[in-house]
């Protein structure tokens, strides 16, 4: 009994992708890796939020450190120290009293340290650069940050982070975008001068914008250079792997429409990858198809050959039964008949065997055989069937020791082999001669060699007599007594399990012809089990 085996991991069916082509999967495989760099986009979004987040404890620490001069300065110093401090960190500071009402503004003692820029007025390659980077926050996903306008009213409720100090005590700070789409940071402090106050800290960070755009714009460079790589890649993948498939499929094509008689199917020698151990398998597969496609040919002219002959004698014969005049030429024309309806059956039961051989033994599953055994088994049955009266060849047979020829292979099939051998022996051999067969191991095969009596053959002829319907009989045997298809059959059963058969000269120098089989011999395990 055969073991079923699990299918191999290979052969496992593709699902999603089943009808992409390769040039379509390579490229997505390597447009993957590509969007997987993209990713840093993502990365670049994180680190805008820490560059915000890290600007705006700075603040916060410039407003704690602002606080504790202003507390130890005097009054007339005040202004001084707010004008230094917004110069040196190029911001904006308001301060507002508990109800609410600006008491001071920094811009109002000195110029602006920074300006807020109209978009409008600014040239073109700006609003591309705003318009990137709308898409890429979209696309990473990042917080919609509120637009910044300067409040028409400056009082402290137009200011969510002041309201938010003066409830809490504490600190606040936010994030927007300025017109023109940089980051506004705001911070504020609760301050006891004189009396209450929040100070609120405002900073137009244009270089976080800056930063962010140059990392976006050397990440951008680097994807567009590796995307175009791996679509260069990807169109040499192609071009070495997908263009000789096709070749191979059209040639394929080609061969199974049958448009053309010599189809060639590209070998691709310099090629050591499995596509061109694909494409060396595949003509070989080809040329192997062709020659069976001839072999087919040439045997079915053959068989038309083999049986006009009897056929036409046997319609010679019924014609003339209707002009014979004796019951003597009656039955002369009807045992005519009768032998060529004999020839028929003989011929078309070789050639059923004939074309059936190779397809049957490659279903059969092979057990061990002694040789020996079998060889004087059949000798038995032939010698119970054979004519007392009739003068025939003598067989010996040099049997060998039990267990030591044993192949494995199908006892029926390799039984009709050498029968068909030992008939060819004893029909070259005269009445009285002897047929000698003996087998024996040599090493890993089995020999199983036939010597007759008969002329010999000649070594031109060592090769054709394996032909189907190759005919070169005795000249005293009775005509369509063989059919030409005994040593084909019998070479192909042999070569069917992987041996081989040869026809030369006598050993012993005596005249006649021999023919060896030889077989793998079974390994001792699988025999003895």
């Amino acid at each position: 009994m055969v073991e079923a085996t699990p299918p191999d991991q290979e052969d496992a069916p593709l699902v999603w992708s089943a009808r992409w082509s390769l040039t379509t999967r390579i490229l997505a495989v390597n447009i993957l890796a590509v969007a997987l760099l993209a990713g840093g986009f993502f990365y670049l979004d994180t680190y805008r939020t820490r560059l915000v987040d890290t600007r705006i404890e700075v603040m916060e620490d410039q407003l704690a450190m602002l606080d504790s001069a202003l507390e130890a300065a005097r009054p007339d110093q005040r202004e001084r120290l707010i004008g230094e401090f917004t110069r040196a960190t190029e911001s904006r500071l308001r301060f507002y009293d508990a109800s609410g009402r600006k008491i001071d503004d920094s811009f109002a003692h000195a110029p602006p340290t920074y300006t807020l820029r109209d978009p409008d007025l600014q040239p073109w390659k700006r609003d591309v650069a705003r318009a990137m980077d709308r898409g890429i926050d979209w696309v990473v996903g990042a917080p919609n940050y509120p637009e910044f306008e300067e409040p028409a009213v400056d009082r402290a409720a137009a200011w969510p982070e002041v309201v938010e100090a003066m409830k809490s005590g504490g600190e606040a700070a936010r994030f927007r975008f300025a017109p023109e789409r940089t980051p506004l940071l705001s911070a504020t402090r609760v301050v006891d001068l004189e009396a209450p106050e929040v100070m609120l800290m405002t900073l137009n960070a244009r270089d976080i914008t800056r930063t962010v755009r140059a990392e976006r714009f050397r990440l951008a460079v680097v994807l567009a250079m590796v995307l175009v790589v791996s679509v260069l890649l990807s169109l040499f993948l192609a071009r070495t792997i997908v263009r000789p498939l096709r070749k191979l499929a059209r040639a394929a094509v080609r061969v199974r429409l049958g448009r053309a008689r010599e189809v060639v199917v590209p070998r691709l020698p310099s090629r050591r990858d499995e596509i061109g151990t694909l494409a060396r398998a595949v003509s070989d597969m080809t040329q192997a198809l062709r020659e069976r496609i001839d072999a087919g040919e040439h045997f079915a002219a053959d068989v038309t050959h083999e049986l006009k002959n009897p056929i036409a004698s046997v319609r010679s014969a019924i014609e003339g039964l209707g002009r014979v005049k004796t019951d003597e030429q009656r039955a002369q024309l009807l045992a005519i008949a009768d032998e060529d309806v004999r020839r028929l059956d003989r011929l078309v039961t070789d050639i059923s065997d004939a074309s059936r051989i190779d397809a049957q033994l490659s279903r059969t599953l092979f057990e061990p055989i002694d040789i020996g055994l079998m060889i004087e088994s059949m000798l038995a049955s032939r010698a119970a069937r054979a004519n007392a009266g009739t003068p025939h060849p003598r067989i010996a047979f040099a049997r060998p020791r039990k267990g030591t020829a044993t192949v494995m292979g199908d006892g029926h099939r390799l039984e009709r082999a050498i029968d068909n051998v030992i008939d060819n022996a004893l029909s070259f051999s005269p009445a009285g001669g002897l047929v000698c067969i003996a087998a024996t191991r040599l090493g890993d095969e089995v020999h199983i060699r036939v010597d007759d009596d008969g002329p010999g053959i000649p070594e031109a002829q060592r090769e054709a007599i394996f032909r189907r319907f190759h005919s070169a009989r005795p000249d005293e045997e009775a005509f369509g007594r063989h059919s030409g298809l005994g040593l084909a059959i019998a070479r192909t059963i042999v070569e069917g399990h992987g041996g081989t058969i040869a026809a030369g000269d006598r050993e012993d120098g005596k005249p006649g012809a021999s023919l060896l089989i030889t077989l793998p011999a079974a390994d001792e395990g699988r025999a003895g089990g």
